[in-house]
């Protein structure tokens, strides 16, 4: 089943983004097989400020978990985390 994870960055912890990004990238290179799309959502400047990964899991606990275990979570990076069931409706420029 699929998940919608979206992180929203603390204010004001550009730094601790940054110094995290190689864990963390680390950390999704580990789990690639899993991830169905992710990146960095940008604000009007265009400098990161949260994610969103959609990511296969068997349930909602194993999504949670996963979103606990990325190095951006443990570093305390989020101010929220949303962990969401969700269904895609288009991929790859295909209605499914």
């Amino acid at each position: 089943m699929l998940f919608a994870l979206i992180c929203t960055d603390r204010e004001g912890h550009l730094e601790t983004r940054m110094a995290t990004r190689d864990a963390h990238l680390a950390f999704l290179d580990g789990e690639v097989s899993r991830i169905a799309n992710a990146g960095a959502m940008l604000d009007v400047e265009g400098k990161p400020c949260g994610s969103v990964l959609i990511i296969e899991a068997a349930d909602q606990a194993e999504a949670e978990g996963f979103a606990a275990n990325d190095p951006y979570a443990k570093a305390g990076l989020f101010a929220s985390t949303v962990v969401r069931p969700f269904r895609a409706v288009y991929k790859d420029g295909q209605r499914l």
